[in-house]
């Protein structure tokens, strides 16, 4: 079984009641909104991977302002032609000001659109998990850093 272990970091950047967020496009079109960042490149510190990240995806400078805690993912896969694999995810997130630069799109990326939104309107978006996570740990500062989203203790 292939086993695959990707380390990523993600900002949470929250002003005057909206969140950043960034389109990420599927390999099958699929759009949904997500935090901006993005994985960690071998040798990178994660707080310099989230101010890299944020530039990339929105065009906005960022500086980390706080943990905000790490969360992790798995999943199975069996696809046509290989072996199976085991994908686990980790994921830091940041708590970020952001310092400089200007709203953009990405180009060439992963991500199509950078965004303010309303987090009174972020429940009816389309976007993926991460995003209820990164505002569960902005919102609450769990002492050890674990959404209440993904603890099995609160299933």
């Amino acid at each position: 079984m292939k086993k695959e272990l990707r380390v990523a970091a993600y900002a949470v950047c929250v002003r005057d009641e909206e969140i950043l967020l960034a389109r990420w496009v599927a390999g099958d079109g699929t759009r949904r909104w997500t935090l901006p960042g993005g994985g960690m490149d071998h040798g990178e510190d994660p707080a310099h991977t989230v101010v890299r990240e944020v530039e990339e995806e929105t065009g906005y400078l960022a500086e980390p302002t706080a943990l905000l805690g790490i969360d992790s993912i798995r999943r199975s896969w069996l696809r046509r032609l290989s072996a199976p694999g085991d994908f686990q995810g980790l994921r830091i997130l940041y708590e970020v000001r952001l310092t400089g630069g200007s709203l953009r799109p990405e180009t060439g990326g992963s991500t199509d659109l950078a965004a303010w939104h309303p987090l009174a309107d972020v429940p009816g978006l389309a976007r993926v998990g991460l995003v209820d996570i990164g505002l569960d740990l902005w919102r609450e500062r769990p002492p050890v850093g674990r959404s209440r989203l993904t603890d099995p203790a609160n299933g």
